[in-house]
């Protein structure tokens, strides 16, 4: 008897979800725009460092600015990857605050599922990296480098290559990378963090904790007045990112804090036909184009100019353990953690996959989620000293291994976008 017929056999993000599914693909779309200008400074970036001008580009990324006593002079590639992606952390945590209250994770049955998955996507990366360079202390501390989802980079491909494939796998694609946001935030928070400066670090707290009372009591002035959280909400969240910075815990970790802090749902006394949504989606739709149109690109910008030395200098680098862990991790490591965790937890809870997908697209999604970029190339930041031979080896491997991630996707999703698109077309006849 196949699954599909057993009693009491439950459905992966089944057609309840219409709602959401409508929500998620226009998260989607406004992702593959952010998509593509990341890939596209990244590129502009890469070529830079490696052209005969390359000494201006790195003069740029290293050029500091900022107030010293308040220990906030940085160089230019710093403030990207300690501020810039502050933003995208708070609209990670907006995201993950209204799945788990709102959204399809509210619900045990559908969120077990992309949790399960993205652990496997995670730890299959991390043991795989841990073998590949064993023996080599300096490589040690990377482990956590092929364990994230670029989600901007991983939607631009599929922008292109799946418009045909079902709502169901664009479902589990973005809540499998919305929980793995999640697991690579708690890695930074836990693993690199060297230490902690109590005082600073309290006083993040009360002041994150104040950010979230007013949103909180004033939801309905923040969604009637769109400039408000500027004048606002934004002093006081530059306040608790610049003390989360002086308390040694990595800046980016209050964007996350902040965006836990905005309300979900409207109070009982405003909901309503006319309420419209909460405050959450609200900031998600207001601050999205930030994030993916300016701050993930310009962190790729500064962050993705690495110094290859041509063609010999980028055979070498495949000679370093670093660069393998990494590549291996990535292209085989996401798709065998994640599609081994998903057949383990669907036969264990007796759910099934959607109707109108098989488990072939589960290999592709896993396939995509092997694009680690953007959070990647942030821990590989954390991990090795800047300039370092392994600091670069590790970015190199990061830009290969996400291409090959991405190639590999589109072949293998773009024959299956082929076949469902036949279907649609056989099916319009048909009516």
């Amino acid at each position: 008897m196949s699954p599909a017929r057993i009693p009491g056999i439950r459905r992966l993000f089944p057609s309840a979800s219409a709602a959401e599914s409508i929500r998620i693909g226009a998260i989607l779309r406004k992702e593959t725009v952010g998509g593509v200008l990341l890939v596209a400074l990244a590129v502009v970036a890469l070529v830079w460092a490696n052209s005969p001008w390359a000494e201006s580009y790195f003069a740029i990324r290293d050029l500091e600015v900022g107030y010293e006593p308040w220990h906030l002079r940085l160089s230019l590639g710093a403030w990207a990857a300690d501020g810039l992606l502050a933003i995208f952390f708070f609209l990670v945590g907006l995201e993950l605050k209204r799945e788990f209250v709102s959204g399809d994770l509210r619900r045990f049955s559908t969120a077990v599922v992309p949790i399960v998955a993205a652990v496997g996507g995670v730890a299959v990366p991390a043991v795989i990296y841990l073998a590949v360079t064993a023996g080599y202390a300096e490589a040690a501390s990377g482990w956590a480098i092929p364990t994230a989802t670029d989600i901007a980079f991983a939607v631009a491909v599929l922008a292109v290559i799946g418009s045909h494939l079902p709502s169901a796998l664009r479902i589990f694609l973005l809540t499998l990378a919305v929980v793995d946001d999640l697991i690579a935030i708690g890695i930074i928070a836990l693993f690199y963090t060297e230490t902690v400066e109590v005082v600073p670090l309290v006083l993040a707290l009360v002041v994150i904790a104040v950010y979230g009372l007013i949103a909180q009591l004033y939801r309905r002035f923040f969604h009637m007045r769109p400039t408000a959280a500027w004048l606002v909400l934004l002093p006081i969240g530059v306040i608790a990112w610049a003390l989360l910075h002086a308390s040694g815990i990595h800046a980016t970790i209050a964007g996350v804090l902040l965006g836990f802090t905005i309300p979900v749902l409207h109070r009982k006394a405003d909901r309503g036909a006319e309420a419209g949504p909460g405050l959450a989606e609200v900031f998600e739709h207001r601050f999205r184009p930030l994030s993916a149109g300016f701050a993930v690109p310009v962190f790729a910008f500064f962050s993705a100019g690495v110094a290859i030395g041509g063609p010999d200098g980028f055979v070498s680098a495949f000679s370093d353990p670093i660069v393998l862990g990494i590549v291996l991790a990535l292209v085989l490591g996401k798709p065998l953690g994640i599609t081994a965790a998903t057949w383990a937890i669907t036969r264990v809870r007796r759910v099934d996959l959607d109707p109108s997908l098989r488990w072939v697209d589960i290999v592709g999604v896993g396939v995509l989620a092997g694009i680690g970029f953007t959070v990647s190339l942030l821990v590989a930041e954390l991990s090795f000293a800047a300039g370092s031979e392994a600091h670069d080896h590790a970015k190199i491997a990061i830009l290969a291994a996400s291409v090959v991630a991405a190639a590999g996707a589109a072949a293998l999703l773009g024959v299956r976008n082929r076949r469902f698109r036949r279907g649609d077309a056989s099916r319009s006849q048909d009516e």
